[in-house]
């Protein structure tokens, strides 16, 4: 891999191409990269490493969760997957896939690549809804091991508020469902909703939220949802309802409640309003055996992205149900 100084936060960061994805990694002064010690004085070697994947009208921009990460013991690293962020090419859909197995092949690239650079240590895969989603599919087709007695899949998952069930009415998640499977490949680019998002404009430090995010790659306005990849997206839901078989514990964590996503919600720094935490919470019963559920009060959808004291509760027991699985 040929690693440069990351083109939108850089140092500590670098970048690396991965096909049509790109790999970002954070790089804190005197850490050690792959198997070399550290220097005299610097930090000390990681004891796992975690690969973190974003959501839909997302990409990588979270610098304090790669500290949090990388204060914890783990070598942070985060997947800008094909058509988003660091990897949206000219000409390109931004987040425009026809299929999540495309997503979820740039997922094993990141994995197989972080497993070479720190050769023996278990990997982390945190990944956020849509992201989530892509994640468990992934996660679901890399259970057991190869023939050569290797594991490829994610040796622990967490699942930040994935995107496991479509939110609506029941027409729309199952009569919309069906019309899409017979008109989306007709008509792929057709919109299926528009995006608007009060919540990502909410975020923003220019419309009085906490964070810095280049609105060219994360559109406060949101990202229109196109019918081919929402037919894309409500197969690998299906599969979900009918349950899958990860084999690496999961812990699924998500608000405590949702609400509507309007400007005039008094909650809406304080819920979910992009997503139905019920339903998440019913479909994560599916994803394997051993799921472990976590609940933030006052968290919003991305929970790293929440207020002060939840998302500090999220990362402490994020990392506790970690430390005691590893």
């Amino acid at each position: 891999m040929r690693w440069q100084p990351d083109t939108l936060l850089g140092e500590p960061f670098e970048q690396s191409k991965l096909g049509p994805a790109t790999l970002v990694r954070h790089v804190p002064a005197g850490a050690a990269l792959g198997p070399r010690p550290p220097a005299p004085g610097g930090v000390l070697p990681p004891h796992a490493a975690v690969v973190h994947v974003h959501g839909y009208n997302d990409y990588f921009f979270h610098e304090h969760l790669a500290r949090a990460f990388t204060r914890a013991g783990y070598a942070f690293h985060a997947v800008d997957l094909r058509a988003a962020g660091r990897s949206l090419r000219e000409g390109q859909v931004p987040h425009y896939v026809g299929d999540l197995r495309e997503q979820a092949a740039d997922i094993d690239e990141a994995v197989r690549a972080v497993r070479g650079l720190h050769p023996g240590l278990p990997v982390v895969v945190h990944a956020h809804s849509t992201g989530g989603l892509t994640a468990a599919l992934w996660a679901h087709a890399r259970r057991g091991t190869l023939p050569d007695g290797s594991y490829q899949g994610p040796d622990l998952l967490v699942l930040n508020s994935p995107f496991l069930d479509l939110p609506g009415t029941l027409f729309e998640r199952t009569v919309g469902t069906w019309i899409l499977r017979i008109a989306a490949p007709a008509s792929p680019h057709r919109v299926v909703t528009e995006g608007r998002s009060e919540y990502a404009t909410h975020l923003l430090a220019a419309n009085g939220g906490r964070w810095e995010f280049d609105t060219r790659l994360k559109k406060p306005q949101g990202q229109p949802a196109l019918a081919l990849w929402m037919r894309a997206v409500r197969r690998v839901q299906m599969q979900v309802a009918r349950g899958l078989r990860i084999s690496a514990p999961v812990l699924v964590a998500r608000s405590d409640s949702s609400g509507p996503d309007r400007a005039d919600n008094p909650l809406l720094d304080a819920q979910d309003t992009v997503l139905d935490v019920d339903q998440i919470a019913r479909r994560a019963r599916r994803l394997g055996d051993d799921v472990t559920q976590l609940v933030v009060p006052g968290a919003v959808h991305d929970l790293s992205l929440s207020a002060d004291e939840p998302r500090t509760e999220y990362l402490g027991k994020m990392f506790a149900w970690l430390e005691e699985r590893l």
